[in-house]
């Protein structure tokens, strides 16, 4: 499961405990993504905070299945395959759209993400890319595209977050040797409101 002690659901107490029950999918599943910060709970907690603001949160204005792509492309570039795994089916999940979901999956596995993504979200991606493989060499220049391509300053801080997130899980996965095993796929807790119920409890 990980390379480091986990405490698992069933054996939870106190703080841990509730956390879990507030991030258990429909099922009762914990993600093992999740469960890797048991010995130290407030990591969970601030990881959730920047899961739900990145990607789920209602003052965000860029599309959801946009924001989770960036991340799929981000698990890409840094080989993590379990989170590329989750938010691929997550994706589908999304879309509900299976012919779309393919030609999206298809632009993902480029070097950079081509049709159908648009021409500005293709932008985007050269961005994205940039910062996850040489963050030292992004240039004022890459922001400055992405505004003439149509962004906002808000929304690129949007893409900005979304890749930087996903830097950091790929990180926290892949160092500590978390495995996907027998784990339901894509079935984190995505709502609005549970956003809300997370950062303001």
């Amino acid at each position: 499961m990980s390379w480091i002690k986990v405490i698992p659901p069933e054996a939870a107490t106190g703080t841990l405990a509730e956390q879990y029950r507030r991030l258990a999918s429909g099922d009762g599943q914990v993600d093992r993504v999740l469960q890797i910060h048991s010995l130290r709970p407030h990591t969970l907690e601030a990881h959730m905070g920047l899961y739900k603001s990145s990607l789920h949160h209602p003052s965000n204005t860029l599309p959801e299945w946009l924001l989770e792509c960036i991340g799929i492309f981000v698990s890409r570039l840094n080989r993590c395959d379990y989170c590329n795994l989750h938010h691929s089916t997550g994706l589908a999940r999304l879309l509900k759209d299976e012919q779309r979901m393919q030609e999206l999956d298809q632009a993902l596995s480029e070097v950079l993400p081509g049709a159908p993504f648009s021409a500005s979200e293709q932008v985007m991606f050269e961005y994205v890319r940039q910062l996850t493989l040489d963050p030292a060499g992004v240039l004022q220049q890459r922001v400055v595209r992405m505004r003439e391509a149509g962004y906002s300053d808000g929304e690129i801080l949007e893409v900005n977050q979304a890749a930087a997130y996903f830097a950091y899980v790929n990180r926290c996965v892949l160092g500590l040797g978390v495995d996907i095993a027998d784990e339901t796929l894509g079935m984190s807790p995505n709502s609005s409101a549970d956003v809300n119920n997370w950062q303001h409890r």
